[in-house]
């Protein structure tokens, strides 16, 4: 059912969205026109009014229609150059790497950079039952399939690395190298909640109050010269689950303008939030926190291929990113457990929040043309904790179960997915872990199901940024 009547002209146009005549063609601020494909899924597409005159983005969009759903894309340099994916998280669009794709295009590269399921220019699903994190990994499969791309350098970030990371580590052979910025893949195990569905998801509630609202337009410092946040949150993640889905506030600008090192201007941030006119078109922004639900069980595979992932592989990270990605047990992960990461110049990037490209797209996009042509000019300026260090009452002393630590006074392995882990004292109390652990405790009872432990425990202080970001734990 469409939610206006238009004449059968406009509707076509806007179902083609090719119009030639510009009287024809739908203000930005139209009445939404309701599609729906032949399998049923209603969905609006963003008039292309709304995409005119953005600031450093005169790129021409394509579009492959995957289940009558369009997935659009631009696709810059020659055809016949190595190929560069470009994937970006939420609430962004391919507007984030306006930075990198001239440099990138300049050094001789074919650079794609994807709009996901309901994000820029693609087709938006009205209904948040429509998107699904396994949809967007099916979605992005079939896109490659679909442009026949093979020996793929991918570069990817938050959201764009939990979809990108989960194709490449099930597909290693469509990839000749992998950059991840500010990214994971999580592994939950099967049948785990990571966290509770937000209840009345489709109920706006004009009441929220933005999680960014205290963010200064120039971000101070959040990490010490030791890789510590100098101004622990409290920050849950299941707030900002329950912030998007819900606010009516919500929009995708404040999120990047919060999240970004420097202050954006208002016409940057206009071009962030311009597929989204209303709240109509804003099911895919709204919904992609909670796919967290989705990732118990389906990303193990995926993560065993990455740890077998021999060829190329780095990091490249930004310094001030205070959210759960940011940290440098994060980055550590891939360069201990990814082969292709050994020997590769890993990077934090000064002066970079979150959405790194944004602060520092000149400089990541030099760093994969010297990375890819095989230059050495961008040297590392990241070394990684692999292993911990080992207190006097074993804690830190590598597991693969309990009884490797029966003889400790740490006698509890902490492991995921079956892989070596490290003995720990379970039950502590605040300062009586021995340095340089600390205690964890007080965590958001609703985060229970997703910890390794009961009560409490001592944690090394470089892998407590999730407990304290995502569980809400206390760690002293």
């Amino acid at each position: 059912m469409r939610t206006t009547i238009l004449p059968m002209g406009l509707l076509l146009c806007v179902a083609l969205a090719g119009c030639t005549d510009d009287q024809d063609a739908p203000a930005c601020d139209s009445e939404p026109v309701i599609l729906t494909t032949s399998g049923g899924v209603d969905f609006v597409r963003t008039p292309d009014a709304c995409f005119e005159n953005l600031p450093d983005w005169p790129y021409e969009p394509r579009y492959v229609e995957i289940d009558g759903l369009r997935q659009a894309y631009v696709d810059e340099g020659p055809a016949d150059g190595e190929v560069v994916l470009l994937l970006h998280g939420q609430p962004s669009w391919a507007y984030l790497y306006r930075k990198m794709i001239p440099v990138l295009v300049d050094a001789g590269l074919r650079v794609i950079a994807m709009d996901h399921l309901g994000m820029g220019r693609s087709d938006k699903p009205t209904d948040i039952a429509s998107y699904s994190y396994l949809g967007h990994v099916d979605r992005l499969e079939r896109f490659i399939q679909e442009l026949g791309l093979a020996d793929i350098t991918l570069f990817c970030q938050d959201w764009g690395s939990l979809i990108g990371l989960k194709v490449a580590g099930d597909n290693p052979d469509w990839f000749a190298r992998i950059a991840v910025g500010d990214g994971m893949l999580p592994v939950f195990p099967a049948g785990a909640q990571p966290l509770p569905d937000v209840e009345n998801p489709d109920v706006v509630n004009n009441d929220l109050t933005s999680t960014f609202a205290d963010m200064p337009a120039q971000q101070p410092e959040f990490y010490d010269e030791n890789c510590e946040l100098l101004m622990p949150g409290e920050a849950y993640f299941f707030d900002w689950m329950t912030y998007a889905m819900t606010a009516g506030s919500f929009h995708p600008a404040e999120v990047l303008e919060a999240m970004t090192y420097f202050d954006l201007p208002a016409d940057e941030e206009a071009a962030y939030d311009a597929p989204f006119p209303s709240r109509v078109y804003m099911a895919g922004p709204r919904t992609f926190p909670s796919l967290i639900n989705d990732l118990p069980g389906v990303t193990e595979q995926a993560w065993e291929g990455l740890t077998s992932f021999t060829k190329p592989f780095v990091t490249i990270w930004a310094s001030n990113d205070p959210g759960n990605l940011g940290g440098c047990d994060t980055q550590d992960n891939f360069i201990c457990n990814v082969p292709g990461a050994q020997g590769q110049p890993h990077a934090r990037l000064p002066e970079a929040s979150h959405f790194l490209q944004d602060d520092q797209g000149g400089e990541i996009a030099a760093r994969l043309v010297d990375w890819i042509q095989g230059g050495s000019s961008m040297a590392s300026n990241y070394q990684a904790t692999c292993g911990l260090p080992i207190a006097a009452d074993g804690t830190g002393t590598l597991c693969t179960g309990d009884p490797d630590c029966s003889a400790l006074t740490a006698d509890t392995c902490i492991s995921d997915s079956g892989s070596a882990g490290f003995c720990t004292v379970e039950g502590c109390t605040a300062g009586s872990c021995l340095d340089p652990y600390v205690c964890c405790h007080d965590c958001n009872p609703a985060a229970e199901p997703m910890l390794p432990f009961s009560g409490s425990a001592c944690f090394p202080p470089n892998l407590t940024s999730q407990l304290t970001g995502a569980a809400g734990c206390t760690c002293d």
